[in-house]
C-alpha cells in the first residue's frame, strides 16, 4: 500500500527505488500482533533481524503494518518510524449491550436513524431477503455464488482478484467456524453475497468481501453493514472492524480509531525525510480525528442532574 509513496519520495531525492521487506497478515488490514514474540526483548530482536535481512538483500526498507500496542512499543524503542492512519470500527454498548438492532438505532441521532431505516426499507421493498450461514452451514453452492460475486467486484474496478476459489475451499475446510456468509435472495434467486471473518472467542468480526449480480439501491449497505451489525448484536459480539477508509461508515455507527504501521529505511537521508513527513502528517491525522469525533452519529448522553 505504500509503494507509490516511497517510490515518489525516492525519486524526489534523486535515489533509485528498490524492493522492500513487508511484515503483514496477508490481504487484510486487521490490527494485531505482527512480531510473534513473548516479550519486548524478543520483539526487539525480530526487528533487528528484519533490518539485517533487508540490508543483506539490498532492500530499500522494511515495514510492519497494523501493529498492536506491544509491537508499536517495540518498534518505537528500536528507532523505527511510526505512521498512524484511521479505520472505522463499531463497538457494542458497554456495560449494557444492545438488545437488538432497533436498540442500536435508538442511540443514533434522528437524521442518521431515519436514513438507515429508509435504506433498509428500500431493500426490503425490493423483495430482498437474507440467508445467514457459518461453518458447515455454508454449502458449496453458497461458496460458488459468493466467489462469482467476489470476482465481479474486482472486474467492476478493473482489477484482478488475489484470492482463488481454492483458497476459500481450503479455509472453509480448516477454519469454517471463522467465516460468516450473508446471501441476498430475490424471487428465488441469489443476487448478492458478503463474507465476514469472525473470531468467536474474542467476539469480534472483521471487514467483508462483497459482490452482487443485480443492482438494487442500498443493497451494499444492507449486506455489508446492517446485516452484519444486526448479527453481531444478536450474537453478543463486542466489535465489528469495518476496515480502512470510508467516512460514510460513521453515519452507520462505526467510529474512527487509530491504527499504526512501523517503517525502517536503509538510506539515512531518506529516513530523516520520512520522519519529518510523518511528524507533519501525524499532526494532520490528529486534527482529522478531532474533526471526525465532533461528527459522531450518536446522541449526546443526558447531562447529570
Amino acid at each position: 500500500m505504500f509503494d507509490w509513496a516511497w517510490a515518489d519520495a525516492y525519486r524526489r531525492h534523486g535515489l533509485d527505488y528498490y524492493p522492500k521487506l513487508l511484515d503483514a497478515i496477508p490481504f487484510t488490514p486487521v490490527p494485531g500482533a505482527r512480531l510473534l514474540a513473548r516479550d519486548p526483548e524478543h520483539r526487539h530482536l525480530l526487528l533487528r533481524a528484519m533490518e539485517q535481512l533487508a540490508r543483506s538483500a539490498g532492500l530499500s526498507s522494511a515495514h510492519v503494518l497494523f501493529l498492536d500496542e506491544a509491537d508499536q512499543a517495540a518498534a518505537r524503542a528500536a528507532g523505527w518510524s511510526l505512521r498512524q492512519t484511521v479505520q472505522f470500527h463499531w463497538s457494542n454498548r458497554s456495560p449494557e449491550r444492545y438488545a437488538d438492532f432497533a436498540d442500536f438505532l435508538a442511540g443514533l441521532q434522528r437524521e442518521k436513524r431515519k436514513k438507515i431505516q429508509q435504506e433498509r426499507r428500500r431493500v426490503a421493498e425490493a423483495g430482498v431477503t437474507f440467508r445467514v450461514a457459518t461453518g458447515d452451514a455454508i454449502e458449496r453452492e453458497d461458496w460458488d455464488f459468493f466467489y462469482r460475486c467476489y470476482t465481479l467486484t474486482y472486474r467492476a474496478h478493473h482489477s484482478t482478484p488475489y484470492l482463488t476459489r481454492d483458497f476459500f475451499d481450503r479455509t472453509s475446510a480448516t477454519m469454517g467456524a471463522n467465516w460468516l456468509l450473508f446471501t441476498a435472495w430475490r424471487e428465488g434467486h441469489r443476487i448478492a453475497s458478503s463474507l465476514i471473518a469472525i473470531d468467536p472467542e474474542r467476539k469480534a468480526a472483521f471487514g467483508r468481501y462483497w459482490g452482487a449480480v443485480e443492482h438494487i439501491g442500498c443493497l451494499h449497505f444492507e449486506a455489508c453493514y446492517y446485516q452484519p451489525l444486526a448479527w453481531c448484536i444478536a450474537n453478543g459480539y463486542l466489535r465489528f472492524e469495518g476496515g480502512a477508509q470510508g467516512e460514510h461508515k460513521m453515519a452507520r455507527g462505526l467510529l474512527p480509531v487509530q491504527t499504526w504501521s512501523a517503517h525502517w529505511l536503509a538510506h539515512p537521508q531518506f529516513a530523516r525525510a520520512i520522519d519529518d513527513f510523518l511528524a507533519r502528517e501525524g499532526a494532520g491525522v490528529e486534527s482529522y480525528l478531532d474533526e471526525l469525533n465532533e461528527r459522531r452519529p450518536f446522541k449526546e448522553p443526558p447531562s447529570p442532574t
